[in-house]
């Protein structure tokens, strides 16, 4: 290959990872509008909505539009949602984008698709939800939440649960058993939303991200509180916290993750491949080793061939089936994990030695 092709196919592949990273963040900007309809429509059903004092009191509220069947497995449900934290002041942070996986048991027969709500009741919930992948039923108890005047009148026992879940399809409202299930914070999808407006600048809040958290805010009845700030100073973002993971924290433990995330992903999807596309689309072995990455110019190869997949009609039920979109996702935000964490320090020359 010829220096000119190299530079044409770097650039081509740059070009394409931006597009990628704009059609991202635009994907995840609807997840905020679907949550904010899904809020809205559930809040104005009096005789099924959520208590206010239950959102009142509430630590943490997750919101997952259209969980679907059969996401990733066959008989399993998936989910692309938000979770919003309350603040010491009473208000909501910008919401924080999550996944939520279970498998048949506890779901209706025939339902296809499921708004769903998770209401956080005690700070110990939200502090291990956080932390890592949190299994519902089995880090916190879960209850199906009480509706209209159900509320006064509920048990202690459902009273005692830690998370209260409300969950309806097509309008009418379910008794859907979440446990077992497992809710992950999605680290690709807040870092393609959460983008700094210069780097180590603040991060500019959208718009639907300030209308969600300001919704919430009203159907908890709170008065006076201040409004959410629209941008979010460097210094105070925090994954400990569930703030917003930026794109440019490229630190080792944040590109170890992504590799982590990649091997899993990339594992389902081998599964219901042939062994001659396992060989076609096969990423560096680096990428399922514990420890060292791959060099980029492999990870860029095997990049470029997801991308022939995409391109071609003829692939398209490939392209489109969860398992290749998710891997796909992940190899492209590796790529720019990789490449951040690599740059040279920009310094001055080395002092002259004698």
């Amino acid at each position: 290959m010829t220096r000119r092709s190299i530079i044409a196919s770097a650039g081509a592949v740059t070009v394409l990872l931006a597009c990628s990273s704009v059609s991202a963040q635009m994907r995840e900007d609807q997840t905020v509008r679907a949550s904010i309809e899904v809020l809205n429509q559930i809040m104005a059903t009096p005789a099924n909505s959520i208590p206010q004092r239950m959102l009142t009191d509430a630590h943490a509220v997750a919101v997952i539009p259209n969980v679907l069947k059969g996401s990733f497995v066959v008989g399993a449900r998936h989910g692309n949602g938000v979770l919003l934290v309350r603040d010491p002041n009473g208000g909501w942070h910008a919401p924080v984008f999550i996944t939520l996986t279970g498998g048949n048991i506890g779901w209706q027969v025939g339902v296809q698709s499921t708004d769903v709500i998770l209401v956080f009741r005690t700070q110990q919930s939200v502090n291990g939800l956080l932390s890592g992948k949190f299994t519902l039923g089995a880090d916190a108890a879960i209850a199906a939440g009480p509706v209209g005047g159900q509320a006064a009148a509920a048990t202690d026992a459902r009273l005692g649960a830690e998370i209260f879940s409300w969950s309806r399809s097509r309008g009418l409202f379910l008794g859907v058993s979440f446990d077992g299930s497992v809710i992950d914070i999605d680290q690709m999808a807040n870092a393609n939303y959460y983008r700094p407006t210069t780097p180590n600048g603040p991060v500019v809040v959208p718009p639907a991200g300030q209308q969600l958290a300001s919704q919430l805010l009203q159907y908890t009845g709170v008065q006076q509180r201040p409004a959410a700030s629209q941008t979010i100073p460097a210094a105070n973002v925090s994954e400990v916290q569930g703030q917003i993971i930026l794109a440019q924290q490229h630190s080792t433990a944040e590109v170890d993750h992504v590799r982590n995330q990649l091997a899993m992903f990339a594992r389902e999807m081998y599964e219901i491949l042939d062994p001659s596309w396992q060989q076609f689309l096969a990423l560096p072995v680096e990428v399922f080793q514990p420890n060292g990455h791959p060099s980029l110019v492999s990870l860029r190869e095997s990049l470029a061939r997801f991308e022939t997949v995409r391109a071609d009609p003829a692939f398209a039920t490939l392209a489109n089936h969860p398992e290749f979109q998710s891997t796909y996702g992940l190899l492209a935000h590796y790529v720019q994990e990789l490449s951040a964490s690599q740059q040279p320090l920009n310094l001055p020359a080395p002092p002259n030695s004698r």
